[in-house]
């Protein structure tokens, strides 16, 4: 049985942090919701994405400079209770993989397609063996920052400094929307539900916005929220997201276009992976290599 040690969580006040194993840091509550493990060992993680079929967690770093053509960037396996299967699943500069640093993922069918320094790349989600690579050098791009497959197959990719979104269809990006009113767009889904896709600014507007099906045009679905610098977002359901905000180190529950719950995390979130099976959100914090582990409140 591994040795417990408990650690003052100033981020959570008035909480405690035991650690359990090497691997996780398990905690009874967290704020609003409960913490299941916090996880360190990682090198500049940005992003999660659950991948349901496996039951597993991709997390996604930059392993250094983030803007950095350095091939270093790799995409970690971690379980669903917090413990890391295998830090370097797919590792640029291994088995043939080029990747710099890693933003966005979403996984269509068996690829898990990534945002990348300079491309979109595809990769075996069971194996990790690349697949596909997509250039974005033609449309001179900012960075690319998240990832949402649309309605019918094609991919679409926020660039944050640039206000752009792109299509993929097949293996060929074009530009879908340029336009200020996007606000640095970061985080991006597209929300089955009800047919369009969720954008979020990072910049300082404190809105969340839909755009394509029947929202042709950017249209605002939430405003004056808590908050602000947005970075993930998730789907609940049916007028229901689940949002990270830098600005106030928090995860919100927005439903029809209003607060209804938070929670706290231990630092600035960046983009978030939603467990639908357990209802629980994983988050990354690239500034203390660390992921955290939530129940998302009912």
């Amino acid at each position: 049985m591994p040795t417990c040690r408990t650690i003052a969580a100033t981020a959570l006040p008035l909480a405690l942090l035991t650690a359990c194993t090497p691997d996780s840091e398990i905690s009874e509550t967290g704020m609003e919701g409960t913490q299941v493990a916090l996880v360190d060992g990682f090198s500049g993680p940005e992003s999660v994405r659950y991948d349901e079929e496996a039951d597993v967690y991709f997390v996604g770093n930059f392993n250094g400079d983030a803007g950095a053509l350095d091939n270093n960037g790799f995409i970690s396996r971690l379980s669903t209770d917090g413990v890391i299967e295998d830090l370097h699943f797919i590792s640029g500069g291994q088995n043939g993989v080029t990747l710099h640093s890693v933003r966005g993922m979403t996984i269509v069918g068996d690829t898990l397609w990534a945002c990348d320094a300079d491309a979109v790349r595809g990769f075996d989600r069971t194996t990790g063996a690349p697949v596909a690579e997509i250039s974005f050098a033609a449309l001179e791009p900012g960075f690319l920052n998240d990832i949402t497959p649309g309605p019918d197959g094609e991919l679409y990719v926020t660039d944050t400094p640039r206000n752009r979104i792109y299509r993929i269809d097949g293996r060929t990006p074009s530009i879908a929307l340029e336009d200020e009113a996007l606000g640095n767009p970061n985080g991006i889904t597209w929300d089955r539900t009800s047919g369009h896709a969720v954008v979020l600014p990072f910049g300082g507007a404190q809105s969340l916005n839909r755009w394509g099906g029947e929202a042709p045009g950017l249209e605002a679905i939430a405003t004056g929220l808590p908050g602000g610098r947005y970075d993930g977002v998730e789907v609940l359901g049916y007028g229901k997201l689940l949002v990270s905000s830098q600005a106030d180190s928090s995860i919100h529950v927005v439903m029809d276009g209003a607060i209804e719950s938070s929670m706290k995390t231990v630092g600035a979130p960046a983009d978030i992976g939603y467990d639908v099976r357990r209802n629980r959100v994983a988050v990354p914090f690239v500034a203390l290599n660390q992921v955290q582990i939530l129940e998302v409140p009912e």
